[in-house]
């Protein structure tokens, strides 16, 4: 087992791993997998590691990046899909919030976590970027919405670290590509410096 980083030694456990500063947790219970909206917001716009939740020089610190390469199922390649998980009473945990007084978001999750749960897993690379080049972006049409971190700038080291789950028809379309074309450019990668189903 990956030793937590000295950086993380102050992050919540579950089930003896880290808990990242982005991943949504409700009741004291975690949801590995699910991104608490706003606090993946504040990392992208504060410079916030998404592990740790402190000040970074990359998305992720140089330490915080191989914990979270060697633990999360995704991207040390354990798990070849995303996880399917219930929308109960439309929360982001799967599971219903009786308290009147709780702060949850009583939303039900975005569209690309719907799109995700239960699909083959993305191929994931991990890019180091200067931090002059750090900046956050977002849809076109929607000014004041953050999804990301700006990818057209120069990499400076790029990492892979899982490859793509195909699916039978998609491994057959590419095998047959291929064979007419010579080998293939890989799929297009989300990077593991920006949140988990949003565009980088």
């Amino acid at each position: 087992m990956h030793p937590i980083p000295q950086r993380c030694m102050h992050r919540p456990l579950s089930g003896g791993l880290v808990v990242p500063y982005v991943t949504f947790t409700h009741g004291g219970h975690t949801a590995f997998g699910s991104l608490d909206a706003e606090r993946a917001r504040t990392a992208l716009l504060h410079r916030l590691c998404q592990i740790c939740g402190k000040p970074l020089e990359d998305a992720l610190h140089p330490e915080c990046l191989p914990y979270t390469a060697a633990h999360c199922p995704l991207l040390n390649g354990t798990r070849s899909h995303y996880r399917t998980r219930p929308v109960l009473a439309g929360h982001p945990a799967g599971r219903p919030c009786t308290d009147p007084t709780c702060p949850c978001p009583a939303l039900a999750p975005d569209q690309g976590h719907t799109a995700r749960s239960g699909a083959p897993a993305d191929r994931y690379e991990a890019w180091m970027i200067h931090t002059r080049d750090y900046r956050p972006t977002g849809p076109c049409d929607q000014p004041g919405v953050i999804t990301g971190i700006s990818t057209n700038v120069p990499i400076l080291r790029r990492r892979l670290l899982r490859t793509a789950t195909l699916t039978p028809d998609q491994e057959h379309l590419l095998s047959m590509m291929r064979d007419l074309f010579g080998d293939t450019p890989e799929p297009p990668a989300r990077t593991a410096d920006s949140p988990e189903g949003d565009s980088p």
